[in-house]
């Protein structure tokens, strides 16, 4: 194995710019920190590339070498430099990107869509619940964070490699389309009706979860078939994006079981 001690070193840098979005469409590479992530990624079919690791990591460096990607040994802080985490794990490594689903694809029976929710740690966290949850597929409508962000892929612990994701823009135009082929939409939305005594949404449905702040768009709301809210019965007004989310999913797939 190589070893590399510059930060100017030519495969320091190009890693190091897998943290900016457009680096990662340029090249179609992303990002992934730490062993769990990387062997994620492995066991999920993405191509690696190039893999910076401690000594310590020699072990995972041979399987990265025998699955095509070139391994080199580094000093903690040229990790520092790359890795988005203020203290990295002590290997981090380059992949192919998953592929997103493409327009007219045909999707599972349940799927959850984010409508601008902004915080990469929500749409990480939304991503791996559905995926727990037996949610099928995650769509991302305008103004969402970048799904293949390290961020993001860090809050998804590996399910943003195996849980497909579509980029959803505009998201009206995705929803009447779903709804078109069947599905109900279920809008999050604090005025809206107690999910618990909601009727039953038939068996395709499309979650959809609103930005942070502001929650869903009018003009998203209008096309929804039912807006429900999750009841507040202590002295909290309302709960975060990820953690509502991640109670719709489950009971919503719990109902249908």
């Amino acid at each position: 194995m190589e070893r590399i001690t510059s930060a100017k070193n030519s495969v320091v840098r190009a890693m190091r710019e897998l943290k900016d979005r457009r680096a990662r469409e340029a090249t179609g590479r992303i990002l992934v920190e730490g062993e769990v992530m990387i062997r994620e990624a492995l066991a999920c079919g993405l191509q690696p590339f190039d893999l910076l690791a401690e000594d310590r990591f020699e072990a995972l460096a041979g399987e990265m070498a025998a699955a095509g990607a070139r391994a080199y040994l580094v000093p903690r802080s040229l990790l520092e430099s790359v890795c988005e985490t203020r203290t990295p794990q002590g290997v981090c490594a380059s992949f192919s990107m998953p592929e997103p689903l493409q327009p007219g694809a045909e999707l599972p029976d349940a799927v959850v869509a984010l409508d601008g929710v902004q915080d990469p740690g929500n749409v990480g966290t939304i991503w791996r619940t559905a995926d727990a949850a037996g949610f099928g597929a995650l769509l991302l409508g305008e103004g969402s964070a970048d799904p293949l962000s390290p961020k993001v892929l860090r809050a998804a612990m590996g399910s943003g490699f195996r849980l497909p994701f579509g980029r959803a823009e505009p998201l009206g135009e995705a929803l009447d389309a779903l709804s078109a082929r069947g599905y109900s939409i279920i809008a999050s939305a604090l005025d809206g009706d107690d999910f618990y005594r909601r009727p039953d949404p038939g068996r395709r449905i499309a979650l959809v979860v609103g930005n942070e702040a502001r929650g869903i768009r009018p003009e998203i709301l209008a096309r929804a078939d039912y807006r429900l809210k999750l009841p507040m019965r202590g002295g909290a007004e309302s709960l975060n994006a990820a953690v509502a989310a991640g109670i719709f999913m489950y009971d919503l797939i719990n109902a249908r079981r």
